[in-house]
């Protein structure tokens, strides 16, 4: 099993710069592109297989960029998830 590096980000969006969180997103996506991850990757959710379709570059909302950089569709529909949820299938 990889080892995978996680990104603590405290306080709230409205708390920091925008440049602040435009470096926060772009380390989550690297870490994740490092850990594997990368587009046309099949993995799984847990019992649920799909594949990695793109990078959450947003920085809005419960589910940003930062904390869940990857886009993964699943026979569910797209979901936003970070490297720690998912498995190679």
């Amino acid at each position: 099993m990889k080892k995978t590096h996680l990104v603590l980000v405290k306080g709230d969006r409205r708390d920091k710069p925008l440049h602040h969180w435009h470096c926060i997103i772009e380390q989550a996506v690297t870490g994740a592109i490092h850990a594997g991850f990368r587009i046309g990757q099949r993995v799984r959710i847990g019992r649920v297989e799909g594949s990695v379709v793109g990078y959450n570059i947003g920085n809005f909302g419960r589910f940003g960029g930062a904390r869940y950089p990857l886009l993964v569709k699943t026979a569910f529909g797209v979901t936003k998830c970070s490297p720690s949820e998912l498995a190679a299938a």
